[in-house]
């Protein structure tokens, strides 16, 4: 397997993702004074937008790059998710969505002026129940029609069962990537690569002083939770993979950085597609580096296409 798979063998490859879907909605307006109320811009809204988010929008970086995509994921029973579901049928992303009544389908509203943001409002809670339990027959229905499996945890509840999942997909011979929050890491134990950045590894591990230090503690992390491979993401300072063999470093190929916003879905998307191919991480890790980089070139929650990344 090369770096570089057909158009025709990405086309015949299946990812499933599964996690915390988001529905993003963009509010731009132009900013001409400053409120009479109180010392904040008044913003005239003249266009709004709606993409993908959280999940949905790795979903979406998986399809955009020319790989089948499925989305398992709960929401509500509300205006946000028929929004969410009327995007991924637009953009071709197959939809295995369960609806709960008591959840809000989370909602975030970034408020754009002068092409800065001004200001993010997040709709959602916190429902007293595990909303993913009733998908898991599910999972296990699918599982066997997909190449890899990819859980984008967002640390909104919809991944307890994680471990559980881990356990089916590695049973059944599947790649599963992780992109973790939090600072439990135990829950992904067994994942083939978990892809945190700088700030979440460090809530786990600790700052480090050097490269001796960071590998040695991203090493026993990897081994104590029997991981394939770590690779973390270190923005400006590109990428580093450790696994069984070592560990190898790339740089940062982004050549202006506009907007960082979902890099880390591009990211982890690239290395599933490429997963789900046959590549090995260290094989994947460079096509990984180049689509984060064409994607922080780009505004808002963005993707990258096969013509983009291979062309």
């Amino acid at each position: 397997m090369g770096l570089r798979p057909s158009r025709e063998q990405m086309a015949a490859t299946q990812v499933l993702v599964v996690g915390d879907a988001m529905l993003d909605r963009y509010w731009f307006g132009a900013v001409d004074r400053i409120s009479p109320e109180a010392p904040v811009p008044v913003v005239r809204v003249n266009r709004e937008e709606e993409r993908l988010g959280g999940a949905a929008n790795v979903a979406l970086n998986v399809k955009t790059l020319g790989t089948q995509a499925t989305l398992l994921t709960v929401v509500g029973e509300d205006e946000p998710a028929r929004k969410l579901r009327s995007l991924l049928e637009r953009h071709g992303v197959t939809a295995l969505l369960g609806h709960d009544p008591q959840l809000y389908t989370i909602v975030k509203l970034r408020v754009i002026g002068r092409a800065q943001q001004l200001i993010r409002v997040d709709f959602e809670n916190q429902p007293d129940h595990e909303v993913l339990s009733a998908m898991l027959a599910d999972y296990g229905r699918v599982l066997g029609q997909h190449h890899a499996v990819l859980f984008s945890d967002y640390g909104k509840g919809g991944l307890e069962h994680i471990p559980k999942m881990i356990a089916q997909a590695r049973d059944a011979g599947k790649p599963v990537l992780v992109d973790p929050k939090g600072s439990d890491y135990t829950r992904y134990r067994g994942a083939s690569v978990i892809t945190p950045n700088r700030a979440e590894l460090a809530q786990v591990v600790g700052q480090w002083n050097s490269e001796a230090q960071l590998l040695e503690r991203a090493q026993r992390l990897r081994e104590e939770l029997e991981l394939g491979a770590l690779l973390l993401t270190r923005s400006e300072e590109g990428m580093s993979l450790f696994d069984a063999v070592g560990h190898v470093q790339v740089p940062a190929q982004a050549r202006e950085v506009f907007d960082v916003t979902g890099a880390g879905d591009t990211v982890i998307a690239a290395m599933a597609a490429m997963l789900a191919c046959g590549a090995s991480p260290r094989d994947a890790l460079a096509v990984a580096n180049r689509a984060g980089g064409i994607v922080v070139g780009k505004f808002g929650t963005a993707s990258v296409s096969y013509e983009e990344l291979f062309g």
